[in-house]
């Protein structure tokens, strides 16, 4: 069991950056690779970024590629995004996600957090 709450949304301007933040808690932090998602108002939950167990593999989507990075920390039990550049269609909710395979599928993924608002301006 993994309990997951995200942090660091807010609203920025275009061009700008926020840090989003994983916490976890329970026992399979260590062993989960940790999604981020997002979700736009009317549309399906998309797949952002992603990172291995041991934070030595990522992936991203094409659309944050070189803008967003994802990292962890696994002694803190603390995943984090970096969004830099960001642009109004970054806006939306975003959510972290804890799953024991590498997938890009949201229903691969075992445990969710409520999910943090980022709102960019133009």
């Amino acid at each position: 069991q993994v309990q997951l709450v995200e942090s660091g949304g807010g609203l920025v301007q275009a061009g700008g950056s926020l840090r989003l933040s994983c916490a976890a808690s329970g026992g399979s932090f260590s062993s989960s690779a940790i999604g981020w998602f997002r979700q736009a108002p009317g549309k399906e939950r998309e797949f952002v970024a992603k990172i291995s167990r041991s934070g030595f593999s990522t992936d991203y989507s094409d659309s944050v590629k070189g803008r967003f990075t994802v990292s962890r920390d696994n002694a803190q039990n603390t995943v984090y995004l970096q969004m830099n550049s960001l642009k109004p269609e970054d806006t939306a909710v975003y959510y972290c996600a804890a799953a024991f395979v590498w997938s890009r599928q949201t229903n691969n993924y075992n445990y969710w957090g409520q999910g943090t608002q980022v709102t960019v301006s133009s």
